[in-house]
């Protein structure tokens, strides 16, 4: 018991501490063992977490264990970290000293397994220079910081002894901790990185441009900016287009000002995965990455759409101000159409039809216009298509004329309605003719 005691602290912080005290518990399902340091019980039922493959501690203050940052590890404890099954680790709730890390890292380097490293919801203090311990061996290639709060990143932050594991880090998601910038330097540290989470932040135009210098990220392949402070598509744009390995940008949540149509920034013509939504986008006459194939323009402020992307093959365009299908001529290859949430009152069958390659159309929670057996029957028609219309028929409610309101579509019977273009033509040509007599007739002579 000695030795398991010895174990999740060692392993979790580097540190001997027989005076720390916890709980655990150990959640079957997940193989997850769960260490809290805010019960003050002796550290307790931990022999049901030897089968974990994720530990966690959570809940504490770690202030009084910084003098134990020189500790070393034993040989024989050595040789029981490295036959633990171990393979993630979380640090949740706590407030670390950043003296403490090195000596974590170091324990975590004796690990053959440990492959994923998190903090949720941690303050990091400063309280003394890191003091490195030589290069470390670290098999970890996933870290995640998320909610965390630390002293600012800056150029004069020696990587030197850790540059051996980020320059093979494979993934990296800082996450609503208010960061607003990555240092030129330690970005171009990060040679084989692949993807990158840094949403919800404070990134802007200008901060964006010193993050992703020339140099920085060269093997990037997934870059979310989800909720940041981005106002320039132009200069995100610029910014990233050196990033040749790029596949998968996520803007959303962004609030784009209006930009310069005639502006055509290069995106990287590996991008495949293009999220603008959510971006206060009004219309969409910039420059689209010529290879995109997913594309969401959801949850913007756009009236009319006319894109040429041959190779797109996933469109969505939910919840805009889109008062008719989009011209879909010059997508050939799409699959996958969302345009539910506006204000389209029908859906020309004919049209959709042209799209040989269209799995899904979801199409509900639109302002649809019931007074003609036509615009009914076309309906009805693609929902007649197996699995085309996912959302059919619950969302599919009539809005007009008021007799029909709230109807389903479903449920509007085709005899009683009525639908001769010829006179609803005819009864215009009059109505706007009888409405220029009446003002001649008012006008002085």
């Amino acid at each position: 018991m000695c030795r398991t005691q010895a174990f999740v602290f060692f392993l979790l912080l580097g540190l001997n501490l027989p005076k720390a005290k916890g709980n655990c518990e150990f959640l079957e399902p997940e193989m997850h063992c769960v260490c809290s340091l805010q019960d003050q019980s002796q550290l307790k039922d931990f022999m049901n977490c030897l089968p974990a493959t994720t530990y966690e501690l959570q809940g504490g203050n770690l202030l009084q264990f910084q003098l134990f940052s020189e500790t070393k590890a034993t040989p024989e404890f050595i040789d029981i970290l490295q036959a633990l099954q171990v393979h993630k680790l979380i640090f949740t709730d706590l407030l670390i000293p950043e003296i403490l890390l090195p000596g974590a890292l170091e324990i975590v380097s004796y690990t053959s397994l440990v492959s994923k490293l998190e903090f949720v919801n941690c303050t990091f203090l400063r309280t003394a220079p890191w003091r490195n311990k030589g290069r470390l061996d670290l098999k970890v290639s996933s870290l995640r910081f998320h909610k965390v709060t630390a002293p600012p990143l800056d150029d004069l932050l020696d990587t030197s002894d850790l540059r051996g594991w980020l320059e093979t880090l494979d993934n990296l998601t800082i996450t609503e901790s208010q960061v607003t910038y990555v240092p030129c330097k330690i970005g171009t540290v990060f040679t084989a990185l692949g993807f990158l989470d840094i949403s919800g932040n404070h990134f802007q135009d200008h901060s964006m441009k010193s993050s992703f210098c020339k140099g920085a990220f060269p093997q990037l392949k997934i870059l979310k900016l989800h909720h940041n402070n981005l106002t320039s598509y132009e200069i995100v744009c610029d910014t990233v287009s050196h990033l040749s390995m790029l596949t998968h940008l996520d803007l959303s949540q962004n609030d784009f000002l209006p930009g310069n149509s005639s502006s055509r920034c290069m995106w990287p013509p590996s991008l495949r995965i293009f999220n603008l939504s959510n971006t206060g986008l009004e219309h969409m006459h910039r420059f689209l990455p010529p290879n995109v194939e997913i594309l969401d323009l959801s949850a913007n402020n756009m009236f009319t759409l006319d894109l040429s992307l041959p190779g797109l093959k996933e469109l969505y365009l939910s919840k805009n101000r889109l008062q008719k299908v989009p011209s879909i001529d010059r997508l050939p290859s799409l699959e996958v159409l969302s345009l539910d949430q506006n204000q389209i009152s029908q859906l020309p069958s004919k049209d959709m039809q042209r799209l040989k390659h269209l799995q899904s159309l979801k199409a509900g929670h639109n302002l649809y216009n019931c007074s003609c057996s036509n615009y009914i029957s076309e309906i009805q028609e693609l929902a007649a298509k197996t699995s085309l219309l996912p959302d059919w028929p619950q969302d599919y409610i009539c809005k007009s004329p008021p007799h029909y309101e709230d109807y389903l579509v479903k449920d509007v019977p085709l005899p009683s309605l009525k639908c001769n273009k010829a006179q609803i033509s005819h009864g215009s040509i009059v109505s706007l003719l009888t409405c220029v007599y009446l003002v001649l007739g008012l006008l002085p002579m």
